[in-house]
């Protein structure tokens, strides 16, 4: 069935601890080549990393508990259409803000709901003194358990098609039209306390990116063949990979 809306954009959220907002812009605006946006919010709790050029598809949120790792906003031609649909396929609201919709997937996991707001134009890759980098897919890890339900629900809400990735485990979720970030799922070996949510970033150079990464304060959790698991100065998980920035694929394909 087709919905009777569609995405727009995807903006992928870092939920990191409020006390750590300065130094998680910092490191974040740094290691993604972005400039941040003025705070906003009512405890000033929000910003954006601002492209080179295009449409942001990265924000910052100072939470309470960043148990989850982040969350996504997707911006849909028609808001009420799209929570009914989230509502059909297994999604609980959390709460109703008007244009501003806050649910829960099967699993548990955070996403918001709101209308149309940016004009859709891919951001520029930009350059770091680890490369060329973007932050463009979002990876969701999720338990045995919940991966085929959770993918039928993403691929069900979105209206993406899903394929095969690199490894058994990945399910790759991706428009038609490569603009704004798509979706990795991942299956993990056993049943977590809850699915996360973590950033994925296409490198040129991932050796130099990991380099530059470590001097602004990450570290090294875990090499693979494609892709070094990160973890940003709060702890949370991210991935550097050798996908091409340009076209997402890996680079030595």
């Amino acid at each position: 069935m087709t919905a009777p809306y569609a995405v727009h954009w995807v903006t992928a959220f870092l939920d990191r601890p409020a006390d750590q907002f300065d130094s998680m812009a910092t490191f974040w605006t740094a290691a993604t080549g972005t400039t941040l946006s003025p705070r906003r919010g009512e405890h000033a709790e929000f910003a954006t990393f601002l492209p080179p050029e295009g449409d942001a598809t990265l924000k910052l949120q100072g939470v309470g508990d960043a148990s989850h790792g982040g969350h996504v906003d997707f911006e849909v031609t028609d808001l009420e259409a799209a929570r009914d649909r989230a509502h059909e396929l297994g999604a609980v609201s959390v709460a109703d803000l008007d244009t501003l919709q806050v649910l829960r997937s099967p699993a548990g996991l955070p996403f918001c709901l709101v209308p149309v707001r940016c004009e859709g134009v891919r951001p520029a890759i930009a350059d770091t003194s680890g490369g060329r980098i973007i932050a463009d897919q979002v990876a969701l890890d999720i338990g045995p358990q919940d991966f085929q339900d959770e993918t039928a629900f993403w691929a069900g809400l979105t209206g993406w098609q899903t394929a095969e990735a690199v490894r058994r485990e990945f399910t790759v979720l991706a428009p038609a039209r490569r603009r704004s970030a798509r979706f990795l799922l991942q299956r993990l070996g056993e049943q977590p306390a809850g699915p996360r949510i973590h950033l994925d970033l296409a490198c040129s150079d991932r050796s130099a990116a990991v380099a530059y990464h470590c001097t602004l304060g990450a570290r090294v959790v875990a090499e693979h063949d494609f892709w070094t698991v990160m973890s940003d100065p709060s702890g949370a998980l991210y991935c550097l990979t050798s996908r091409d920035p340009t076209t997402g694929r890996l680079a030595d394909r």
